[in-house]
């Protein structure tokens, strides 16, 4: 078996296997409103849960016991996977099994007992404050020569990092969720929660030239309402920005971090460095546990640690 997710290796499952994934599938994307990339994680996961109970002679829901579980996390952990992905994968049994449970298609839930180790707590990398500077100067000069592309790529990653967007949610943006009066955006996060996340005045101006300039030179009868756009008219695509991002990173040389969510923890960081309301952050960043925010006070102290090492005559 594989350790990543994808489609069940098994050709041949039962029909109660074939019927069970899809019902799940419908009720994470219909009930739970997880996005499409959710669900396919999830679905690659319980394939392969269900693989490695037919491979082991089980062949309906009712033979899922405890032991076929741990059974299956022991051979992933044996494979090499992570704690952290031992922990999800864990997690998704439990929400498939209790799921099961609900419709009636088992008798009692075999993963109430089920243990996964704890998800590793690692501190994001962060950018600098003058790296963020850097990035930005490059960005308004390659605006100012550059065609539509270059203004998109500056108004894009001014937003990430303003508003510490995940991005899908940026690429999820419309015009009109937009208030460029009030310097404020609609964004639609995990679970459809809505929250509404202020921006500055160069992410604002940003905004601005792509809208005037940029925009309306990709625009195309499919670009519909979509804010950001590709090469070809359409709504940008989360691989398009993760490509953008990694290129002005792997421009700045070593800094650790990669993709576009080092933007939303460096945003969180600086934000709580200058001296933000913890709960402050977490409305805008749409955690819906303050633990979760919590952990960038912890890279704030360890930046203050080594601030304080290194400038302090008896550290």
């Amino acid at each position: 078996m594989e350790g990543g997710g994808g489609s069940a290796a098994v050709t041949s499952w039962p029909g109660e296997f074939s019927r069970a994934l899809r019902g799940f599938s419908r009720y994470l994307s219909s009930e739970r409103g997880r996005s499409q990339h959710t669900v396919r994680a999830y679905e690659g996961d319980i394939a392969q849960l269900l693989d490695y109970a037919l491979a082991g002679g089980v062949n309906t829901l009712s033979g899922l016991d405890l032991g076929i579980l741990r059974g299956w996390l022991g051979e992933l952990s044996a494979a090499g996977l992570a704690r952290s992905t031992l922990a999800r994968r864990a997690a998704t049994a439990r929400s498939f099994t209790g799921w099961a449970l609900r419709e009636e298609l088992i008798a009692a839930d075999p993963a109430l007992r089920l243990r996964a180790p704890k998800r590793e707590r690692t501190l994001p990398a962060v950018l600098r404050a003058g790296q963020v500077g850097e990035l930005f100067e490059v960005l308004a000069a390659a605006a100012v020569e550059g065609g539509p592309m270059a203004i998109r790529d500056r108004a894009v990653v001014e937003l990430l990092y303003a508003t510490g967007v995940r991005v899908g949610e940026l690429t999820g943006l419309d015009i009109d969720d937009l208030n460029q009066d009030r310097r404020t955006l609609t964004v639609i996060g995990k679970g459809n929660k809505e929250r509404t996340v202020p921006y500055g005045q160069p992410a604002a101006a940003a905004i601005d030239d792509w809208l005037r300039r940029g925009r309306p030179a990709l625009a195309t009868a499919d670009s519909g309402p979509a804010l950001f756009l590709g090469q070809r008219g359409r709504r940008v695509d989360p691989r398009q920005v993760r490509s953008v991002v990694a290129r002005l990173f792997e421009a700045l040389g070593d800094t650790g971090a990669t993709g576009p969510h080092a933007l939303r923890h460096s945003a969180a960081t600086h934000l709580l460095d200058g001296g933000a309301d913890l709960r402050a952050v977490q409305e805008i960043l749409g955690h819906s546990s303050l633990a979760t925010t919590q952990l960038y006070t912890h890279v704030s102290v360890d930046r203050l640690r080594a601030s304080y090492q290194q400038a302090h005559p008896r550290a």
